[in-house]
């Protein structure tokens, strides 16, 4: 399939060899035990270690990662999930990890425990590939690009070359960008990492994660750690995300498409500031991304002049849902800073572009912005 399109390889991964009246994606397989006399030798033993239905949905993102080479997948009940088993399987005492700073806002709880645990961790922003200045001696590399809310891109290619040379594995959290949009394992990761409730399964509706790797014994690490924490998916999200993969491409065109309409209209507003959209000729990032992203990701960020605008704003669409997450084929839209914890303004917006009919949702947009500065 390394030949195919985007849109094929998504249609098709990860489905079985056709069987005559069978099913062409067999259905969820709820069991916590399966058949076993004799020696345990067969891949279906128990529940918490492997099932039909993960096995299909890892073969299946596997092949958008990295189509035509051997990679292994493992897929975990949420993003963070994914996130803490990569970090606390490779990570021990004494070990030094490098984390972005302006990463997703759950990171500092992992960093939290890396120190508990005696781990060193240094952290450092995303832009200007700042991690590199930190790198000396670092067990692991944590990259995550664009980052999350600001939309900042590091060059992985070069942080990669970096960080090997000195013997450091690197991860990159590729959920803003999917594998559409950039593919880590090609760029030199040693592990690709994604909440998979983002534009993977693009439904808001399924918390997921995945990990995979090109090698066999990080990727036994991995999967060791799922096994001794319980971080399973159930069977029934596992079926769901395999279903919603078939529409990826789909999905994300429409939504990136539209995100650029959205943030070249929004360039054009005097009220708004600190525009960022990674697909823009003229953000910051763009000359990153360009050379390492095949597409930008559906979010836009950006400022309103102070936080009761930005309510006001938020209140104002009737498109759009203040909600938290991204990447989903609803809009959502929140003020940020409501969280605490990321280093962004009061009045900045975090704006998932969803599948609507783009001049639905940027006529949504404007009308609110005027409602909210006050003009009629």
């Amino acid at each position: 399939m390394s030949t195919m399109g985007d849109g094929t390889r998504a249609v098709r991964a990860g489905l079985p060899e056709p069987e005559q009246f069978e099913p062409t994606l067999p259905g969820p397989v709820f069991a916590a035990h399966f058949h076993l006399s004799g020696e345990p030798t067969g891949p279906y033993a128990y529940g918490r270690d492997t099932n039909p239905t993960w096995t299909h949905l890892e073969r299946a993102i596997g092949e958008l990662e990295a189509p035509g080479e051997p990679v292994e997948t493992t897929v975990f009940a949420s993003g963070m999930a994914a996130i803490s088993a990569v970090l606390l399987s490779q990570a021990h005492t004494g070990d030094v990890v490098v984390l972005p700073d302006d990463g997703y806002q759950a990171l500092p709880l992992v960093r939290e425990q890396l120190e508990t645990y005696g781990v060193e961790v240094r952290t450092a922003p995303t832009g200007d590939d700042a991690q590199l200045a930190v790198l000396e001696g670092a067990k692991l590399l944590w990259i995550e690009t664009p980052s999350n809310p600001g939309l900042d891109v590091c060059d992985v290619r070069r942080l990669v070359e970096a960080a090997h040379s000195a013997g450091t594995l690197v991860a990159v959290d590729n959920t803003l960008a999917t594998p559409l949009g950039q593919r880590p394992l090609e760029l030199g990761a040693d592990f690709s990492v994604a909440s998979d409730t983002k534009g993977m399964t693009g439904h808001g509706d399924i918390l997921l994660g995945h990990v995979t790797c090109r090698d066999p014994e990080l990727a036994a690490g991995v999967r060791r750690w799922r096994k001794v924490v319980g971080a399973i998916p159930g069977p029934m999200e596992a079926w769901l995300a395999h279903r919603s993969l078939a529409t990826l491409e789909l999905r994300i065109d429409r939504q990136c498409a539209t995100a650029l309409t959205l943030a070249e209209a929004l360039g054009k507003r005097p009220e708004v500031t600190g525009l960022r959209y990674p697909g823009v000729p003229s953000d910051p990032s763009y000359p990153k991304a360009v050379r390492q992203m095949r597409r930008f990701g559906s979010v836009v960020s950006f400022v309103l002049p102070d936080r009761e605008r930005a309510e006001r704003f938020l209140t104002e669409l009737r498109l759009v849902d203040d909600a938290t997450s991204f990447g989903g084929v609803r809009s959502t839209a929140e003020r940020r800073a409501r969280w605490g914890g990321d280093a962004v303004p009061e009045g900045f917006i975090r704006f998932s572009v969803g599948a609507e009919s783009p001049a639905d949702l940027v006529a949504d947009v404007e009308q609110a912005l005027d409602a909210a500065m006050g003009e009629h």
